[in-house]
């Protein structure tokens, strides 16, 4: 079974304008054209669009996508990775709906008084997440105080050419450790070796870390929710790997 480009378009309301641009670099080509000139996809077209569609939400760029798609990434691995992250972004938010009901329906049996109703000031932040970039950022600058100065200003001189540039290498070289870690190549393999070099020195780009400093960075890849999350949309196991790979190299090459 075929769909149109029409019909595509409306299923995923994905502008026939932008289906065509993306045939036209190679991201997604239909099936086929007919002698009418219309694109024609099947399902494994719908499924890859889906794909693109997800990688979209976490602002990859589309040869950051293009790369995931065309490597041996194990994309139902990719897939289970963001039907988790929906799940818990959905229980999350029928807290937070919850939590807002629960606060009007005491304020309005209460106005009289205000806050007198909110007996339990605690429910009023259920479902409130911390932000793990703001967490990570801060135990950093704690740590590390002059190395997260050091930082801070490195990315502040950076053009949004430039950052968009280190964007693409940085999630070039997580897709270039994904592949690694499919393969089921160890991580004191001398090419993951090579690929933990690159990153350390993309690394020193905005800081010098010691060897205890970079294996504290690497456990952060792990240990922050999105910063792990991040390495596993990739492949499902990736931070974990990333850190282990880290650790070696920083033992091997920065003790």
């Amino acid at each position: 079974m075929a769909w149109s480009i029409a019909e595509v378009a409306r299923m995923s309301g994905v502008t026939s304008r932008t289906l065509r641009h993306y045939d036209e670099v190679g991201l997604l080509p239909p099936a086929w054209i007919g002698s009418n000139g219309h694109r024609y996809y099947e399902e494994a077209d719908l499924l890859r669009l889906q794909q693109i569609l997800l990688m979209r939400e976490l602002d990859l760029g589309l040869r950051e996508i293009q790369a995931v798609l065309d490597s041996q990434v194990d994309q139902v691995a990719v897939l289970r990775e963001h039907h988790r992250r929906l799940l818990k972004e959905r229980d999350r938010l029928e807290t937070l709906v919850r939590t807002v009901g629960r606060t009007l329906a005491e304020l309005e049996e209460g106005k009289d008084n205000d806050m007198a109703r909110i007996n339990r000031p605690e429910n009023l932040f259920e479902g409130f997440e911390a932000s793990a970039g703001d967490e990570a950022e801060a135990e950093a600058r704690e740590r590390w105080p002059e190395h997260w100065e050091q930082a801070r200003q490195a990315r502040e001189a950076m053009t949004a050419e430039d950052q968009e540039r280190w964007q693409r290498e940085v999630t070039a070289q997580m897709i270039r450790t994904a592949e690694f870690m499919v393969a089921g190549t160890p991580v004191a393999d001398a090419a993951v070796q090579a690929e933990m070099h690159a990153h350390y020195q993309g690394i020193c780009r905005f800081w010098t870390p010691n060897a205890v400093a970079y294996k504290g960075l690497a456990q952060t890849y792990v240990d922050d929710p999105q910063m792990r999350a991040n390495y596993d949309s990739i492949a499902e196991g990736l931070a974990v790997y990333q850190q282990q790979a880290m650790v070696v190299y920083a033992e091997a090459r920065l003790s």
